[in-house]
């Protein structure tokens, strides 16, 4: 992930937001703004982070906080001019940016998975003669028995004598799945076994 991406301190939004409600007409000049209190709720935060928000404002002078009165709006074009300085588009399009490489690089990462899957079963198909382990893909029917169980429930290892090493659901692929996943619809189980393993797998689910 890049490391120039920069979250801005929570005062500074809140004095970003405050100064855009400003720009866009909700507080008028001369108006004065809720009180610290108020704000604090609205944004949820403490009064100390409203505190200094206002502060900031003020020194920008956008609002003028009058001592025992409150905080008056002062200038609409100051409120333009910080919130231009201040924006957060460009954080906000790396943010973008690396959620999507993100994306990528899972995308990846699964259609691997799956090259290897299928490199494995096509290996063990052509030397199975060799091979006394087979890994085998078995889809759960509609009907299955199995559908909404965890494999641990249903003993799946004590009735087939198979061993399960992942699920394609979907398009992802499930590795090693514990005793607690549970069996969904048209998922695809891959598992290794005998060679009677097969059949006895394929009865148990269609039972």
């Amino acid at each position: 992930m890049p490391q120039d991406t920069i979250i801005k301190p929570v005062y500074q939004q809140i004095a970003i937001d405050l100064a855009s409600r400003i720009a866009q007409g909700e507080f008028v000049i001369g108006t004065k703004i809720y009180g610290r209190s108020t704000l604090a709720s609205q944004y949820n935060v403490s009064p100390e982070t409203i505190r200094r928000a206002v502060i900031l404002l003020e020194d920008m002078k956008i609002v003028e906080v009058i001592q025992g009165s409150g905080i008056f709006v002062k200038s609409k074009e100051e409120a333009f001019k910080f919130i231009e300085k201040f924006k957060d588009k460009d954080s906000m399009e790396s943010l973008k940016k690396d959620i999507k490489n993100l994306q990528n690089e899972r995308k990846k990462v699964e259609e691997q998975l799956n090259l290897y899957i299928d490199k494995l079963i096509d290996y063990s198909e052509r030397f199975k003669n060799s091979n006394p382990f087979l890994p085998i893909e078995v889809e759960v029917p509609d009907n299955s028995k199995l559908i909404g169980k965890t494999i641990g429930e249903v003993k799946f290892w004590q009735n087939t004598g198979a061993t399960i090493i992942g699920i394609r659901r979907n398009k992802t692929i499930i590795l090693s799945p514990g005793p607690y996943a549970i069996f969904n619809k048209g998922d695809i189980y891959i598992v290794i076994g005998d060679e009677n393993s097969y059949e006895r797998v394929k009865n148990f689910m269609h039972e």
